[in-house]
């Protein structure tokens, strides 16, 4: 296994671990998931990119920071590490989460949440972790934990609060092989995030499409490029010796 897999694979056990451990702390349980995801990036984004979820390493790669077949190993290690995770937390704890929309939700609704949120998330990544202009930032990890920190506080109890195929995949995997759950609110969790990481990577082609660098010639002030203009012809009209 290449060190970025291993990354991959440490990272996303580490954080999925910590969602499927999450329910017993109630209401603080976003800020465990957020803190845990800020702590993992800046383990492992120097080596792997720190991208935990295969959301965000589709919308990398619909930027062309990664390739094909980065994007495809990148997708099966975060799956497999997370049912190890589900399984580890059902191992220590005795019970596994499950994930399913909340009980006044539509999927439409919970289908929404994870689209717009997924997008906000991946966006943000996007910004602080893939772009020139901020890059060498040492503060991408904390925007990135505080992402999912809002999204999970605002939208988890709408839709969930995946944000991330891969928690889709193994809390309902896990809930199947423990809980008598099934896969029928598994899509969701696959098709909201991968749609929002697609919005998010176009918005952000736009971002940076848009946004040219000012050349140095526009920062200086006018009355400073008249004097040099000024300057030039007088030096030409000089005769020569």
């Amino acid at each position: 296994m290449t060190p970025k897999l291993l990354t991959e694979l440490v990272g996303t056990f580490v954080f999925l671990s910590v969602v499927a451990l999450s329910k017993p702390i109630g209401a603080l349980a976003p800020l465990a998931i957020g803190s845990v995801l800020m702590v993992m990036v800046y383990m492992g984004a120097h080596i792997s990119g720190g991208h935990y979820n295969p959301a965000v390493s589709f919308a990398l790669f619909l930027r062309r920071k990664i390739d094909l077949t980065t994007l495809l190993t990148y997708w099966l290690t975060q799956l497999v590490a997370a049912t190890l995770a589900f399984i580890f937390g059902y191992i220590v704890s005795g019970s596994t989460p499950g994930i399913a929309p909340g009980p006044h939700a539509t999927w439409i609704q919970a289908l929404a949440v994870e689209t717009v949120f997924t997008g906000g998330f991946v966006l943000t990544i996007l910004n602080v972790a893939a772009t020139k202009a901020t890059e060498g930032n040492s503060y991408f990890g904390l925007a990135i934990g505080f992402a999912i920190v809002i999204a999970a506080f605002a939208g988890g109890p709408i839709s969930g609060g995946a944000f991330n195929p891969a928690i889709g995949f193994g809390a309902t995997l896990g809930k199947s092989l423990f809980g008598g759950g099934n896969f029928d609110w598994f899509w969701i969790y696959v098709i909201g995030p991968l749609l929002g990481a697609t919005i998010a990577a176009g918005i952000h082609w736009v971002q940076i499409a848009r946004t040219a660098t000012p050349s140095i010639a526009t920062r200086v002030d006018p009355s400073e490029r008249a004097r040099a203009r000024e300057a030039r012809s007088a030096g030409s009209s000089e005769p020569q010796q």
